[in-house]
């Protein structure tokens, strides 16, 4: 790709707590899961995604980060409840492995479709799935045996999570993706505050 492209996507970012909680949650499945069959997710890289971009000119960023800051004009601060497990497309088959958001707030689901509106609005496509709000903590390995798949998919079946903490959201980042052999860097290039509190 030219210097000129850049790999985004718009996030709320995780309250430490949140994180550290995670982290927990990482370990003791490493532990119960067979080994090697996930590459979990950097805990400092965990976020919740609005919206991935994918490739974009650069000079598009202005018009990206105008139009965050026109979607979170609307919407006041507010927190949600991060609980529950997941796998996409489903335990049995998993590819990525996921803690959910049990009862998403309104002012998130409006969040993501204001935001996607004016998003469309640039020639960004709409998302034609419902949003999922969920924290990807780890990917499946594609190379596992398929002994070591039916051993993963009977454990993941198997797995609770309570709820692991409340995040506050303030703002939204957009992030420039750089994908390295050792994982991917983040790096914030704008953000959007929502309105503050009456």
């Amino acid at each position: 790709m030219p210097s000129s492209s850049l790999r985004l996507f718009i996030a709320l970012e995780l309250a430490q707590d949140v994180r550290n909680a995670l982290a927990k949650l990482q370990d003791a499945l490493r532990r119960q899961l067979p080994p090697g069959a996930v590459r979990w997710t950097a805990v400092e890289s965990i976020h919740l995604t609005l919206k991935f971009l994918g490739e974009t000119p650069a000079d598009r960023v202005p018009a990206i980060a105008q139009a965050m800051e026109q979607a979170a004009a609307g919407f006041g601060a507010f927190e949600y409840t991060v609980a529950g497990f997941g796998c996409f497309p489903n335990a049995r088959r998993a590819n990525v492995l996921w803690v959910g958001v049990p009862e998403p707030p309104k002012a998130l689901l409006g969040l993501q479709r204001s935001l996607d509106v004016r998003l469309h609005a640039l020639g960004y496509p709409r998302e034609d799935r419902a949003f999922t709000p969920h924290l990807t903590i780890g990917r499946v390995n594609k190379s596992i045996s398929s002994a070591d798949r039916s051993r993963l998919a009977e454990a993941l079946a198997q797995v609770q999570v309570a709820a692991l903490g409340v995040v506050p959201v303030h703002e939204m980042v957009l992030f420039q993706s750089d994908l390295r052999p050792t994982g991917a860097v983040y790096t914030a290039l704008a953000r959007a505050a929502l309105r503050a509190a009456e």
